[in-house]
């Protein structure tokens, strides 16, 4: 029986039917569109990671909380997440991720008033809102894959991914010239990236809006009801039954909720961990650039080893160079840039393998028809459990420091091992 956790499902699928070549035409417009709002969007998102922390800091005055933005805008996305699935769910996928982006943009005008008027309360609802951006930077993952073959997805997941390290590698890098124009403007220098975060996240709306066409989620959903793949993946189903389903998304969900919440804890309390060691806004923002870009850039890679070599190989594989990223940013000595940059560029690679194989395992495992609610609220998970990460990386830095955070956290991320053999154990759905 074919594993509908770690492999592709024999269903029929929309981009392999006799008239594939229509839909290989519409997949190539919808990674390029995809690929263009990536680019800016990924600028949106670095700002809030290099200065959101450094912002609150100032503004409250103690590191104890300063891992509360972090939580907030990850809170926020889960909201987001729940909004952008719905709507893609019941409009497709164009206006769920132009809206999402959109309200990215309102938040990040947000935090800047918040900066101007020194008002932490605004600050807080404003990172809420602006948690949109991120929500709707990872859902658009989910749209690279609706018209990929199955033997394909993963790579497509990672095309999606990958564009988002040009702007990821900018933003953090821009700190710094965006936060002189802050000042020029009149606006803390601090606020300064969330200049460029709203003007990126309108952008990434308006490609969205208007070049998203056809929209791959509806068009998905129209090829396989011509094709009645709906129904020879109902009789898949009885065949190997709603566990078969259930598996394939714990294992998935697992293995993505692991890696953020590690990812988001470390990543979040480094700026600050180097500023308190005397590095400044420059050095932080350098590292977090690497960081981000080890997020992003490997997935081509990634994504033919996920599709080449299994699902749960890759998954396995992110515990472990999370573990290796925990353990080297612990023993960095008196905060060295060189090494916590290479730990924090081996915190990203981690996610990376973690999120693409655990979004192709997610994608094999849920039918078309429901695909875009389950994949909704399937970050919901990972974003509550990235607030959480966030939310607690400030607290255990105040009390027992980096390294112990740091540490820790790789420790953590070792329990995608038991997640795999646990849920192989469960069947052939979980096998490969």
């Amino acid at each position: 029986m074919t594993s509908t956790a770690s492999t592709p499902s024999t269903a029929p699928d929309p981009a392999t039917s006799a008239d594939a070549t229509p839909v290989d035409a519409a997949q190539r417009r919808v990674l390029t569109v995809l690929v263009a709002s990536q680019v800016l969007s990924g600028a949106g998102l670095a700002a809030g990671i290099t200065v959101g922390a450094l912002l609150a800091q100032q503004m409250l005055g103690s590191a104890g909380l300063a891992g509360l933005p972090s939580a907030l805008f990850t809170a926020g996305s889960a909201i987001a997440a729940i909004a952008v699935s719905r709507v893609s769910a019941a409009r497709g996928r164009r206006p769920g991720l132009a809206l999402g982006y959109a309200t990215g943009a309102v938040g990040s005008a947000g935090v800047i008033a918040a900066a101007v008027a020194d008002s932490p309360v605004l600050l807080f609802a404003a990172l809420l809102v602006y948690g949109a951006g991120t929500a709707t930077n990872l859902q658009a993952r989910y749209a690279g894959a609706d018209l990929a073959a199955p033997t394909h997805r993963a790579r497509a997941v990672s095309t999606v991914l990958v564009a988002t390290t040009l702007g990821g590698i900018a933003g953090p890098n821009l700190a710094a010239p965006t936060g002189d124009l802050a000042a020029v403007l009149g606006i803390p220098r601090l606020a300064g990236p969330f200049l460029l975060a709203g003007v990126a996240y309108a952008a990434a709306a308006a490609v969205l809006a208007i070049g998203l066409r056809p929209d791959p989620l509806l068009l998905a959903r129209e090829r396989a009801g011509a094709a009645g793949a709906d129904a020879a993946g109902r009789a898949d189903a009885a065949q190997e039954p709603a566990a078969g389903i259930r598996r394939g998304v714990l294992l998935g969900t697992s293995v993505m909720v692991l890696t953020q919440v590690v990812m988001v804890a470390v990543m979040t309390m480094t700026p600050v961990h180097m500023h308190d060691m005397g590095h400044g806004t420059a050095a932080s923002g350098l590292v977090i650039a690497i960081h981000i870009g080890a997020m992003y850039l490997p997935s081509p890679l990634t994504g033919r080893l996920v599709d080449r070599y299994g699902r749960t190989a890759l998954a396995t594989a992110s515990g472990l160079t999370l573990l290796a990223a925990g353990v080297l940013a612990a023993l960095a000595p008196g905060g060295s840039v060189p090494l916590l940059a290479l730990a924090l560029a081996l915190l990203g690679l981690g996610w990376n393998f973690g999120l693409v194989a655990g979004t192709a395992i997610i994608t094999d495992a849920v039918p078309l028809a429901t695909r875009a609610r389950t994949q909704g609220m399937v970050d919901v998970a990972i974003a509550v459990s990235g607030a959480a990460g966030g939310l607690a990386s400030g607290a255990v830095v105040d009390l027992a420091g980096y390294p112990v955070l740091a540490l820790g956290g790789g420790l953590l991320a070792l329990a995608v091992l038991p997640a795999v053999v646990l849920t192989a154990r469960g069947g052939p759905a979980a096998a490969h």
